[in-house]
């Protein structure tokens, strides 16, 4: 297993971006699909995305498509979450998590996650 620690996140209004961070301790980090998770308050964790170790699948939840962009750099063992046009209902606890399954997309299919960064979007 990978440890992995989130940050980036923050107060911000609507319409801004943010870019969130997951910084992976491990020598093994290329060999790790990386995932985006968030959970909002008084709701279920959901899935926003993941990137393969070779970035050759990144894909999305339908609901996360155009506003988020997920990228890895594998030097610098993280992976990041890019955000743009936030909206109020983003306001979420962001979770990065690492699996070697193939195109996951369920909680279940992670192994390792961080601990978690708060971003609240107010109108």
């Amino acid at each position: 297993q990978v440890q992995l620690v989130e940050a980036g996140g923050g107060l911000v209004q609507a319409g801004d971006s943010l870019r969130l961070s997951c910084a992976a301790s491990g020598r093994t980090f290329d060999r790790y699909t990386m995932g985006w998770f968030r959970q909002a308050p008084g709701k279920a964790r959901e899935f926003v995305g993941a990137i393969s170790w070779n970035r050759d699948h990144t894909y999305y939840a339908d609901s996360m498509k155009g506003r988020f962009t997920m990228s890895r750099d594998n030097a610098k063992n993280t992976t990041y979450l890019q955000m743009n046009s936030l909206k109020p209902e983003d306001t979420a606890i962001y979770y990065c998590a690492a699996t070697t399954i193939s195109l996951p997309t369920k909680e279940d299919h992670f192994s390792s996650w961080g601990q978690g960064t708060q971003v609240t979007v107010s109108s």
